[in-house]
């Protein structure tokens, strides 16, 4: 009975792949067969669960029961602003039950990525101290995080520029210092074919309700304009995270979900991984984006459930 009851429910998971099927169009007897149909809970933060500082309706409610009810949750999240220890601290002031291990961050696979490798050298950083602090978690050296202003004119900065000749790698992410200088020296260590170019992700922006904050991937595109590589990216829809994810937890992709507020990087994550896909609708996406049929990126990302958010779960956990 159970490998038959196990069956159905891989059959169940395949029944609204690639389908755009609105929650609200299923009876509460199809809800919840489909939540029986995945063990593991991949969700992105900003958008998902929260936005800033404050969770959204209900969120807290509904991840707090996917882990009571035996589901292995992880969040995974592009942003690289903060160490697996940081966002603890944030989840966890906000009612959510998890710890360090269900918290897969940009900045933790860049540093474990160059662990991985062999890596002896050092990084020169764009980015924030979430990403110094993960390097320091595996022992590699660093340098640039911080202001790095223009002192006097270009020519003179041009002039005083001395690069380090320990540099192995460059890592670009979230930068609120990102300037002309920072970009140069990035673009300098990179101009040498064997240093290794990480893009923590390429989000485009920050989902915030009255203004636009650029993201990550203006950042990066910036970077890998001026410096004629492309790099290799750790964050969403990149498989990297599918990789740490299978051999670290032993998760098995077919009865995984991966939740979202984002086409191109949450629900491409999923597809790219054979995650199931839910998309919830209060951060960058809607339903109107996948259904767009002159879209081409649109369609191949179209999610397999989507809803207005992600609370909508609650009566069915």
């Amino acid at each position: 009975m159970q490998n038959c009851s196990r069956f159905s429910y891989r059959l169940l998971s395949t029944m609204y792949k690639n389908s755009g099927t609105s929650l609200a169009t299923l009876s509460a007897t199809e809800i919840k067969e489909w939540i029986n149909s995945f063990d593991t809970v991949l969700t992105d933060c900003d958008g998902v669960i929260w936005v800033d500082n404050d969770t959204l309706p209900h969120a807290t409610e509904v991840i707090n029961k996917f882990i009571e009810n035996g589901k292995k949750m992880f969040f995974v999240t592009n942003n690289s602003t903060k160490t697996r220890p940081e966002f603890v601290t944030k989840a966890v002031k906000m009612g959510f039950n998890v710890d360090v291990d269900n918290i897969i961050s940009t900045a933790y696979l860049a540093a474990q990525y160059l662990k991985n490798i062999g890596f002896t050298k050092k990084v020169y950083v764009v980015g924030s101290t979430g990403i110094t602090r993960e390097l320091d978690a595996v022992g590699i050296p660093h340098t640039g995080v911080g202001p790095d202003v223009l002192e006097g004119t270009l020519a003179d900065a041009v002039k005083n520029f001395t690069p380090d000749p320990e540099v192995g790698a460059v890592i670009v992410g979230f930068d609120e210092h990102f300037n002309f200088i920072k970009m140069m020296k990035a673009a300098s260590y990179l101009d040498k074919p064997g240093v290794i170019f990480i893009g923590t992700n390429t989000d485009e922006r920050f989902p915030m309700p009255d203004c636009v904050i650029p993201g990550t991937g203006s950042i990066v595109n910036a970077v890998t304009t001026c410096a004629e590589r492309q790099p290799t990216v750790m964050g969403k829809p990149n498989k990297h995270i599918c990789d740490i994810l299978e051999k670290e937890y032993k998760v098995d992709p077919s009865r995984t979900l991966m939740i979202g507020d984002r086409l191109n990087t949450d629900i491409m994550l999923g597809k790219n991984c054979g995650f199931q896909t839910l998309l919830v609708e209060t951060g960058i996406h809607k339903a109107a984006d996948f259904a767009k049929s002159d879209d081409a990126t649109a369609v191949e990302c179209v999610p397999d459930v989507y809803t207005s958010k992600l609370g909508d779960l609650l009566p069915y956990l």
